[in-house]
């Protein structure tokens, strides 16, 4: 027992001492670099997640504004078959209540269309693009000049900014 009260009333040396302490300041300089690692993973984390709910609002909205685009696709055809019987009916000297009741589904569907951000492409007249009209053939004409839709063969749809069908068009060239 006597040996263990002389180690107790023995004092640490001066050294001992400084070495505590060194390694103390180690260990706060190692706690601080700790803890500035994962603030700044926490940091890119957080601008990471927000980018990521950013992107997902943005896709949600770009989903919803053109989801209708393939209900809105197969119905183009029904307005193309409406517009054939209206040209058949003028072609054929109708003026009737059956061609006029055919008229008015077709401005009806229009319209809904319409609504829903569908509309038609101005075609006839214009400089071919093929961003917007599908070439079918060209035709030599002295009334347009070349590189401009002489006829429509089928019209052309667009999807607030996107088309959804080009117009088939033919267009004029130069005549040889």
């Amino acid at each position: 027992m006597a040996d263990s009260k002389e180690k107790r009333d023995q004092s640490p040396g001066d050294g001992d001492a400084a070495t505590t302490v060194l390694d103390e300041q180690q260990a706060l300089r190692t706690c601080i670099e700790e803890r500035d690692k994962y603030l700044d993973l926490l940091q890119r984390t957080r601008a990471e997640f927000e980018n990521y709910q950013k992107r997902i609002q943005r896709d949600l909205a770009q989903e919803r504004r053109y989801a209708h685009g393939a209900f809105a696709a197969e119905l183009l055809p029904v307005i193309d078959n409406l517009d054939r019987a209206t040209q058949a009916a003028k072609q054929a000297g109708e003026t009737g209540p059956l061609v006029q009741g055919v008229a008015m589904v077709q401005g009806q569907l229009l319209e809904i269309l319409k609504r829903h951000g569908i509309t038609p492409i101005t075609a006839l007249g214009q400089p071919f693009d093929p961003n917007y009209h599908q070439a079918v053939t060209q035709q030599p004409t002295a009334d347009q000049p070349p590189n401009t839709v002489a006829h429509v063969l089928q019209q052309g749809f667009m999807l607030h900014d996107r088309v959804l069908r080009p117009a088939s068009v033919i267009v004029s060239k130069a005549l040889e």
